[in-house]
């Protein structure tokens, strides 16, 4: 029997979002009620409320109560009338009234109010020194100097307010006090909740972030105090599903009269009726010690000088909070378990009969209890050894859940790393520093906590599992010790070449302290990992800053640990180069209202993908939109659209050839209408990541360190067997497989035809959820890898998500039929909104000239040009053929953004030398969109408008080989309709 994730009950995966839910009771506000004398004695050289500041502190407990102090009992009364309290405290004699005449009129007034009455000896209370109960006091307490009973106060309040909610909302654990003597109980209550405060610190100290711990701490097990016999068997009784142990003194009234064996009776019939419930009697007389044996209880001496340490041993030893300490049925100790990961470890390789030993007295149980791991703690307890064939069984299914445990407990954090406690196989998000995330990073948390939030999202497939993979997160923290420790802060302020940037920073010395943390990574971890740009002010709304930092990939399994820290640390040094590019700053100086210093964190990820041969990539990677720029037929913008290509994302996001389908409505594929339109759209070659055969020195100048490979190289691989059809040539034809002979076609067919995977579908899910989630249109990247017969499901990875800039300025623009006329352009696939009348520069490739083959020297050319523009503050207008930003110099001009810096809008034409598509899923669109510059798209022979005769009229500025650059009198008039995507350009002159 297997512990599954299917079969873990659904507190599993709420428990974290119940500790925000339980403790919702807070004593924030106290009323202190006491003479001059009393206070004065009370507080000596500090207040109490900087006594109770300082032992919150010391517990690091968050918000200690402010405490108002009065002397008076009819201004205490009036108090109360004019302002909310929490707690009174008062002291046995005020000025105008008594301590039990004030708690009446509290009570009549506000019955559910806690009324504490705190003395500094029972005899000022009871002269003939009988304690009794006090109608309108709820606790009489001994203040004997001693601050920790402060906190016992507050917090013994706070349990009693909230008990009933936080067990029945969170199965929190509740331990009863019975003790009826308040010189003892004012004692005996500060050592409980100090060490209950403690030791639940110090076992939820492992593994988790500082949050998480802090939440946590509100499942700490509720301390219940009763005085007599009644009040604990009416405790017992109420919360006998929620205990964690019963503390009990030996004396205590029974039916209004001391009994001498009250306290002995209540343990013993608790033990009878939950007999692996840990147990402990107090009591002054040592000759109780044999009551406390015969009945299986632990005893402890009232008197004894070590009691603080005997009671400290009872918490380790019998509630759980120690480690946990495999016996032999004897008693002898064979090993121990300090954390959840060594526990399941030992448990794994344990005797039989420790095992049997420990999961017959529900020891497991009781430890789990302890750490605040209830469900599986109760899952534990309700299964009993003989309903398991054998040992083998039981052995598995207690293992299993541990793992289990230890991976949900990881879903939707961000857990801090720790050498010590790091697991690769269970943690799957782990930061290092204290530091920002970073804008990608912090997408990335959002998407495990959106993935953790809809647990029930692959319901509807089940051959698919859905992840983010497993990722290490370096914070800003990293970058700037690096920084710092290297004096590189001149860097930003000094105009160096990118690859003089990448030579400083590669021959620069990465601190030691991460240095050390990455290679404790790197031991646990062999598989290829992604090496990703995570800035301050990456991916935010309307300045994603897409690509313009640097990504890489490594391989990361040389035998020899030296040269893959040595790898991993080169590629971050490149990432942390990156910021101090051309690209980024530019796009900086364009994007960013005020300056302010840029820092990076790096995102060191699991490469997704399989090993095909020497190779290694995932069978798609793919960029999809929740709004469509470019909607046709009956596609609405809502319905999204999607670019997608075999091997590594670098295809997509640099606006190479791409496969392009709207989620909505996966049949519409105009590029591929007929087979002369399938040959020339299709993908022809692959990035993948090659495993063998590489150099110790990693080429990251070249492809980011990735091979391009051609599709017909590969077609015996899985991924292209599956996903290519096959071109007949002697037929003409297209068939819808690759498993026979001829050249293979990226099609995908197998899923928008048979459903092989149901990608457009499942894409069209997460992007509404994603778009509702963030509050805007978003933008994901995501890899798939399909099943294979080592892992039959499919698994869907986001690799990224943000928010998409659609419409900035949504005021209607009217186009009248005038205006289009005398247009110089006018189009009918624009992207923006709004009128724009500050252009007055027009640089533009000379039709003439143009040569697909010299595009790169194009791109220089502009570059040129737009430096003189920039420097003089004056934006222009581009205009070209093919696809702008395109990494693939054949589908446009390969133009990065320190080319074209200083734009203000662009023309993209479609004609007889290049008849790309424009690419919405690629880097260089999305940071266009987002400045809101004006995006034109013009098709030739068609009814879109553009006057290239008027341009070579005018008076040229200046000119190259292939770019000419002209100016106009009166600036332009770019007017976009947003809602219609249709543009009109004019100069101003012409139409009023």
């Amino acid at each position: 029997m297997t512990l599954k994730t299917n079969e873990i009950p659904n507190e599993f995966y709420c428990q974290f979002k119940m500790f925000h839910e339980i403790m919702s009771i807070k004593v924030r506000e106290i009323l202190l009620v006491s003479s001059s004398y009393d206070a004065y004695i009370m507080e000596e050289d500090r207040s109490l409320a900087s006594r109770i500041i300082n032992e919150y502190s010391g517990l690091n407990l968050s918000l200690p109560p402010r405490v108002t102090r009065t002397f008076s009992g009819h201004e205490a009364l009036s108090l109360l009338e004019r302002k909310n309290f929490d707690m009174v405290i008062t002291m046995p004699h005020v000025e105008d009234m008594d301590a039990r005449t004030l708690g009446k009129q509290i009570k009549n007034i506000y019955p559910d109010l806690p009324v504490i009455l705190l003395s500094h000896s029972i005899r000022s209370i009871f002269p003939q020194g009988e304690y009794q109960k006090i109608p309108g006091i709820d606790k009489i307490f001994i203040w004997s100097g001693n601050s920790d009973l402060l906190l016992a106060l507050v917090k013994n309040a706070e349990d009693c307010l909230n008990i009933d909610r936080d067990t029945q909302l969170a199965m929190v654990r509740v331990l009863i006090l019975v003790e009826d003597s308040p010189q003892y109980y004012s004692t005996f209550l500060p050592l409980i909740y100090k060490e209950v405060v403690k030791q639940t610190q110090a076992v939820l100290g492992v593994g988790l972030n500082e949050e998480h711990r802090l939440l946590r701490m509100r499942s700490r097990p509720k301390i219940m105090l009763a005085e007599t016999y009644e009040e604990a068997i009416n405790l017992y009784q109420k919360y006998r599903n929620y205990l964690i142990g019963v503390i009990s003194d030996t004396r205590i009234p029974r039916n209004g009269q001391p009994n001498d064996n009250a306290g002995l009776e209540i343990l013993a019939l608790i033990k009878q009726e939950i007999p692996d419930l840990p147990i402990l009697l107090l009591s002054s007389e040592s000759k109780n010690r044999h009551k406390a044996e015969h009945i299986s209880a632990v005893f402890l001496d009232k008197n004894s000088p070590n009691l603080l340490v005997e009671l400290h041993q009872f918490f380790l030893n019998h509630l759980g909070f120690g480690d946990f300490i495999f016996r032999t049925p004897d008693g002898k100790e064979i090993d121990r378990a300090s954390n959840l990961r060594t526990l399941e470890i030992k448990a794994a390789n344990i005797p039989d009969e420790s095992l049997l030993y420990h999961a017959s007295r529900n020891h497991f149980s009781n430890w789990l209890m302890a750490r605040s791991e209830f469900a599986l703690a109760s899952t534990f307890r309700e299964v009993q050894a003989g309903d398991f064939a054998n040992i083998a069984e039981m052995r598995d299914y207690i293992v299993s859940g541990l793992h289990t445990l230890r991976k949900l407990q990881q879903k939707g954090v961000v857990a801090q790393f720790n050498a010590n406690t790091f697991d690769s196989d269970t943690m799957d998000f782990v930061k290092i520093g204290d530091g920002s995330l970073g804008g990608k990073a912090r997408g990335l948390a959002f998407m495990s906590v959106f993935l953790n939030q809809h647990v029930g999202l692959c319901d509807p497939y089940p051959q698919i599992e859905i992840h983010i993979p497993k990722t290490l997160v370096i914070t800003t923290q990293g970058f700037e010790s690096f920084i710092t420790l290297n004096q590189l802060q001149y860097v930003s302020k000094t105009n160096i070449s990118d690859e003089d940037i990448a030579r400083i920073f590669l021959q620069a010395k990465m601190p030691d302290w991460l240095v050390s943390d990455l290679e404790v990574f790197l031991k646990q971890v062999n598989y290829p990992l992604s090496i990703r740009s995570s800035s301050l002010l990456e991916d935010a709304h309307y300045q994603p800053y897409a690509g313009l930092y640097h990504t890489y990939m490594i391989p990361n399994n040389n035998p020899d640990i030296g040269i893959r820290l040595s790898q991993l640390i080169d590629a971050i040094k490149l990432v942390y180069a990156s910021t101090y590019y051309e690209d980024p700053k530019s796009f900086t100086m364009h994007s960013v209202s005020q300056p302010q210093e840029e820092s990076m964190a790096v995102i060191v990820q699991k490469l997704v993908g399989e090993a095909y041969g020497d190779y290694y990539y995932p069978a798609i990677s793919g960029v999809a939109q929740s709004h469509n720029f470019y909607p046709i037929s009956h596609m609405k913008p809502e319905d999204g659209i999607a670019h997608i290509a075999i091997g590594l994302g670098k295809m997509v996001v640099e606006g190479e050839k791409a496969f392009r389908f709207s989620p909505r409505h996966p049949r519409i594929l105009p590029q591929f209408t007929t087979v002369e339109d399938i040959l020339t759209n299709s993908q022809r070659y692959f990035y993948a990541l090659k495993l063998k055969n590489y150099p110790e020195h990693l080429n990251f100048s070249r492809y980011s360190n990735l091979e391009k490979r051609e599709i017909d190289e590969a077609e015996t691989e899985l991924p292209i067997r599956l996903l290519c059809s096959t071109y007949i040539v002697n037929e003409h034809r297209v068939r819808d497989s690759g498993n026979i002979p001829g050249a293979k076609i990226a099609t995908f067919a197998s899923v928008m035809k048979h459903d092989l995977f149901p990608l457009p579908r499942l894409l069209y899910e997460l992007l509404e959820l994603g778009r509702k989630g963030m509050g805007c249109p978003i933008e994901i990247e995501f890899s798939v890898n399909l099943g294979t017969e080592k892992r039959r499901k499919n698994e869907f990875f986001f690799l990224q998500m943000r928010p998409l800039a659609t419409e900035i300025d949504q005021n209607d623009v009217a186009i009248t039929d005038e205006e289009i006329k005398k247009a110089l352009c006018f189009s009918q696939n624009a992207l923006g909104n709004g009128k724009y009348e500050n252009i007055s520069d027009i640089v533009y490739v000379k039709p003439n000239s143009f040569k697909v083959d010299a595009t790169l020297q194009m791109a220089e050319e502009i570059g040129e040009i737009n430096t003189l523009l920039t420097k003089e503050k004056r934006r222009y207008l581009l205009l070209g053929p093919g696809r702008w930003g395109s990494s693939d110099r054949w589908l446009g001009i390969p133009v990065q953004w320190r080319n074209i810096s200083g734009v203000g809008a662009i023309i993209e034409l479609k004609n007889g030398h290049i008849h790309a598509d424009p690419s919405q899923g690629s880097h260089f669109f999305q940071n266009i969109t987002s400045l809101g510059i004006p995006y034109i798209t013009v098709v030739e022979d068609s009814t879109d408008i553009l006057d290239l005769s008027y341009l070579e009229s005018l008076p040229m500025v200046q000119e190259t080989q292939y770019i000419r650059h002209v100016r106009v009198d009166n600036p332009l008039t770019i007017k976009i309709q947003g809602k219609k995507s249709i543009c009109v350009i004019y100069q101003s002159q012409d139409c009023k």
